[in-house]
C-alpha cells in the first residue's frame, strides 16, 4: 500500500477532459462482461444437458436443480460484493482488490474450461463445477463494488461534468460485453464441433485479456488509498455522518429496487411466457420466445448515446436535470412499460394472439426507463458515498439488484402457496406490479423533494494534503 502511494497518483489530476486511466477501465469491464455473460448463458443449459458423470457417462440435472444452482450462484455474486467492498476500503484500496480478484477469477473460469479434459472428468465435473463457480462467485462478486467505484475515482471537481457521460459509456460497456457473448456462447455449447470447453474457455480468455487490461491501465489510473480497515469500521461507516449518509442513501434505493424487481421480470421468465402466447413471426423471421429478451442489451447500446446527447440536452433547456429528476422520470417510464404487458395479457386472456411487436414496444419502453434509472443509479451512488465510502455504497446498490429478485421471489411464492382465495391470474399479475411502480413514483417524488445530499468527489490535493483531509466531511451540496 505504502508503494502504491509513491508510484501512483493517489488523486486526480487537475484536468477538463477525460482522465487518462478511463479507457483502460472501460475496456477492462466490457472484457470481464463478456466472461461473465457468457459463462451464465450457458451455465443452466450445461448442467441440464452435457454434465458427465466420473465414468464420462451423461448425467444431467434436472432442470429444477440446474435452475436452483443457477440462482444460488448468481446471489453469490451480488452478495460477494460487501467482501469486496471491506477489502477496497478498507485494506488494499480499489485497484489492488480489482487486481488480486481478477486473478482469483480467471483461476474459477479456468477450472470450467478444464471441465471438458478427460482429467476433468476423472476429478468429477459436478466437483470440478462447484469450485469454478465458488471462484467466479469470489472473483465477479469481489470486484463489482470497485470498478464502478474505481472509475469514478478518476473524476474531480475539475472533470466532474463528464461524469453522467462517462456512467454511460460504463454501461454501455457492459451491455456491449454482455450482448456479444450471449450470443456466441450458446452456439459453442451447441456446435459438436466446439462444445463445453470452447463455451466456458472463450469467457475464460476475455477474462484474462480484461485483467491484463486493466494492469496495463496501471499508470494512468489514480490509486485512492484504503482508509484502513480499524478507520473504516470505526470512525466513517458507523459515525454519525457515515450513518446518515447510509440512510439518505437507502431511502432512494427503496424505489430503485422496485425498479430493479420489475426489469427483472422482464429478463426471466415472465415476460417470455407471455411472448411464447404471442404471434412470434417477426420480419419474415420466426422468433423463439426466449430470444425476445436479446432485445434489451441492443435497444440500450442505441438508447445511451441517444440520452446522453439527445433526450437530456433538449430535457435541460426546460427545466434543470438533476440525478433524482433523472430517476424519476425512468422510474415512471418503467410504469408505462408495464401498461403494455397489462394490454397485451388482456388480449391474451380475450383468446386473441397479439403480434410480438407489441411486446417489443415494452422493450423499447421499459430500456429508455433502465437508461435514466441504472446509469444514473451508478452516478448518485459514486457521488452520494464519501470518498472512503466508496466501495461500500456500490455493493449496497449491487443489494437493489438481488433485493428485486428476492421481492418477486416472494411474491411468486406467496401466489403459488396460498390458498386457492389468493391466487391472482396474469392479468392481475402484471397489473398489481404496475401500480406498485406507479406508487412508487408518486412516493418517490415527494421524497426526492426533500432530499438533502452531499456530492463526495476526490480531493485533487497534493499526497501531504490528502494524507490530512478529513474523511467524512468536504462534500458539496448537490
Amino acid at each position: 500500500m505504502d508503494r502504491s502511494k509513491h508510484e501512483y497518483l493517489t488523486s486526480p489530476p487537475n484536468l477538463t477532459g477525460m482522465p487518462p486511466g478511463v479507457p483502460y477501465i472501460i475496456g477492462n469491464e466490457a472484457a470481464e462482461r463478456f466472461s461473465y455473460y457468457g459463462m451464465k448463458s450457458v451455465l443452466t443449459v450445461f448442467m441440464a444437458h452435457y454434465i458427465l458423470n466420473q465414468s464420462g457417462v451423461l448425467a444431467p440435472m434436472s432442470s429444477n436443480e440446474a435452475y436452483m444452482y443457477t440462482h444460488y450462484f448468481v446471489f453469490g455474486v451480488y452478495f460477494l460484493p460487501i467482501l469486496g467492498a471491506i477489502i477496497a476500503d478498507g485494506l488494499l484500496g480499489k485497484y489492488w482488490t480489482i487486481l488480486s480478484l481478477s486473478l482469483v477469477y480467471c483461476l474459477g473460469n479456468l477450472t470450467l474450461a478444464c471441465m471438458a479434459t478427460s482429467w476433468g472428468v476423472a476429478i468429477g465435473q459436478r466437483t470440478m463445477l462447484a469450485i469454478g463457480l465458488f471462484l467466479i462467485c469470489l472473483g465477479a462478486g469481489g470486484i463489482k463494488p470497485c470498478v464502478s467505484a474505481n472509475v469514478g475515482d478518476q473524476f474531480g471537481e475539475s472533470n466532474k461534468h463528464l461524469l453522467s457521460k462517462m456512467f454511460g459509456w460504463f454501461y454501455f460497456s457492459i451491455n456491449a460485453g454482455s450482448f456479444i457473448s450471449s450470443i456466441l456462447c450458446p452456439w459453442l455449447l451447441a456446435n459438436p464441433k466446439y462444445g463445453p470447453g470452447w463455451a466456458f474457455g472463450i469467457p475464460g480468455i476475455a477474462m484474462v485479456i480484461a485483467t491484463l487490461f486493466f494492469w496495463g491501465g496501471r499508470k494512468k489510473m489514480v490509486h485512492v488509498p484504503p482508509a484502513g480497515i480499524t478507520s473504516f469500521f470505526g470512525r466513517e461507516t458507523f459515525s454519525k455522518e457515515g450513518l446518515l449518509t447510509l440512510g439518505r442513501i437507502a431511502m432512494v434505493y427503496v424505489f430503485i429496487l422496485v425498479f430493479w424487481a420489475l426489469w427483472g421480470m422482464s429478463n426471466g421468465a415472465e415476460w417470455t411466457l407471455q411472448a411464447e402466447k404471442m404471434n412470434l413471426h417477426w420480419m419474415g423471421m420466426d422468433l423463439i420466445a426466449a430470444q425476445v429478451q436479446t432485445a434489451n442489451p441492443i435497444l440500450i447500446l442505441i438508447f445511451i448515446p441517444l440520452v446522453n446527447y439527445v433526450i437530456y440536452p433538449a430535457i435541460n433547456k426546460v427545466f434543470a436535470l438533476t440525478p433524482l429528476r433523472k430517476i424519476g422520470i425512468g422510474l415512471f417510464i418503467t410504469a408505462l412499460s408495464f401498461v403494455v404487458i397489462v394490454m397485451i395479457q388482456g388480449w391474451i386472456d380475450a383468446g386473441q394472439k397479439p403480434s410480438i411487436n407489441w411486446q417489443l414496444l415494452a422493450y423499447v419502453i421499459l430500456t429508455l426507463g433502465e437508461a435514466m434509472v441504472s446509469i444514473t443509479g451508478l452516478e448518485f451512488s459514486y457521488t452520494q458515498a464519501p470518498n472512503t465510502m466508496k466501495s461500500s455504497v456500490m455493493a449496497l446498490w449491487l443489494l437493489t439488484v438481488a433485493s428485486g429478485e428476492l421481492f418477486v421471489g416472494l411474491v411468486n411464492k406467496w401466489i403459488l402457496g396460498a390458498g386457492a382465495a389468493h391466487k391472482i391470474n396474469d392479468y392481475q399479475y402484471f397489473t398489481f406490479f404496475t401500480w406498485l411502480m406507479f406508487g412508487a413514483v408518486v412516493v418517490f417524488t415527494i421524497v426526492a423533494c426533500f432530499y438533502k445530499g452531499r456530492t463526495y468527489l476526490q480531493s485533487q490535493l497534493t499526497l501531504d494534503e490528502v494524507a490530512t483531509e478529513p474523511i467524512l466531511h468536504g462534500g458539496t451540496p448537490s
